[in-house]
């Protein structure tokens, strides 16, 4: 008879998890047949849904104890809230609540966010004249001609999406672009905004906007937008669409002034960017960032092997040889030819300079690593319903006969 009287009520408790009446008659016939284990899980649910709740506190104290509570007069104890014994009450649902709760810790709001002032212009970028042109237009030229920005009312505030390929230099043009405004830089990633509390990435995203607009000018680098700013009609998560939700508020500036705050987004997926990012005023200018191209090349070669022991390098030949090869890759195979020549002088014990020979056999072991993005694009371009954002994305395609 007890047996079933248990079953039925799990099962009431089950159809309706709500009836915390119900559940802590179920826990208390638990403790008394010395099913204690039970009876916590079961209490547990009471006391994360309201911690202050008297009886599922003395229960919890008799499955500890072993000690069932005494009987007694109800206490108003909102009256004698002076009295109360937190310490008593952090240990009867220690182990059963979270630690945020059971020991009154709170988790830190702040974020690690912080400004910087780059020292990197955009004359430290190599080639790229037309990722240049299109920061000159949107964000350079009317900050250096104040006169000409008032007469055309041209706002100190905007946004710019760059998308392309990984490893071509997006976040190097953005402290490029901070160190040519002479503007303060802040990074945000997706690691400096989630969080697992429910509230704190709205907030994180807040306080970085709130620091930038202390600081301003100042350029906001988002990092991975398509992974902070992603579809919301894909996102089943309401915490992440809480987090979109409050990016684009701040986007808009509605809690406080934007003016002297550049916004610059990276991704290597655009098509996965909620279009509410894309909205006039927000992320609404597009730049496309390529693999270097010959100039780039040449540039990223002789950087990298600036500070090696080299000889016979010719690096016009190099740059011809890595077309569709990112900046990554590049430094890769600088890297590999170094160790090359390292091994032999181990090998040999006398110290020799890094070759042409080990640039070209370098060379070979790498492979672009653009090739995946550049085939993902060439589908989108092709088959997507495209509004014209990806039209420069497709002449290139068809310039490198990648369509």
């Amino acid at each position: 008879m007890d047996d079933a009287l248990l079953d039925s009520l799990r099962r009431a408790v089950d159809a309706a998890p709500d009836d915390v009446a119900l559940r802590l008659h179920l826990a208390r016939l638990l403790l008394e047949r010395d099913l204690g284990e039970e009876a916590v899980s079961v209490m547990g649910s009471v006391l994360q849904a309201d911690p202050g709740n008297r009886e599922a506190r003395e229960l919890m104290a008799w499955s500890l104890t072993g000690r069932p509570p005494s009987p007694g007069p109800e206490v108003d104890r909102s009256a004698h809230s002076d009295d109360f014994d937190w310490n008593a009450a952090e240990q009867e649902v220690d182990g059963v609540a979270l630690p945020e709760f059971a020991r009154g810790d709170q988790p830190d709001l702040e974020p690690a966010f912080d400004a910087e002032s780059p020292s990197v212009t955009l004359q430290d970028v190599g080639g790229m004249q037309s990722v240049k042109d299109r920061l000159q237009a949107s964000f350079l030229a009317p900050l250096g001609n104040p006169e000409l920005r008032k007469l055309y009312a041209k706002s100190l505030r905007g946004g710019l999406l760059m998308y392309g390929p990984p490893g071509c230099g997006k976040t190097f043009i953005a402290r490029a672009v901070a160190g040519e405004l002479g503007a303060r830089f802040i990074s945000i990633g997706l690691t400096d905004i989630l969080d697992p509390f429910l509230g704190n990435s709205e907030h994180n995203v807040h306080e970085a906007f709130q620091l930038a607009r202390r600081e301003g000018p100042c350029v906001v680098f988002i990092d991975e937008i398509d992974a902070l700013g992603q579809r919301r009609s894909q996102t089943r998560n309401t915490a992440t669409r809480g987090t979109v939700n409050q990016l684009l508020t701040e986007l808009d500036g509605v809690d406080g002034s934007n003016e002297g705050i550049f916004v610059l987004a990276a991704t290597n997926q655009p098509w996965d960017v909620d279009p509410a990012m894309r909205r006039p005023g927000r992320l609404d200018r597009t730049v496309l960032v390529l693999p270097p191209d010959y100039e780039a090349r040449m540039a990223i070669f002789r950087t990298h092997l600036a500070s090696r022991p080299i000889e016979g390098i010719d690096l016009e030949k190099l740059a011809k040889r890595t077309e569709l090869y990112s900046g990554a890759d590049i430094a890769y195979i600088c890297e590999l030819a170094a160790e090359r020549a390292l091994l032999d002088s181990v090998r040999s014990g006398q110290p020799r300079l890094i070759g042409m020979a080990d640039m070209l056999a370098a060379l070979d072991q790498v492979k672009p690593s653009t090739l995946p993005w550049l085939d993902s694009a060439r589908n989108v371009v092709a088959f997507g319903n495209d509004d014209g954002t990806y039209a420069e994305l497709g002449s290139y395609l068809r310039r490198v006969k990648r369509l």
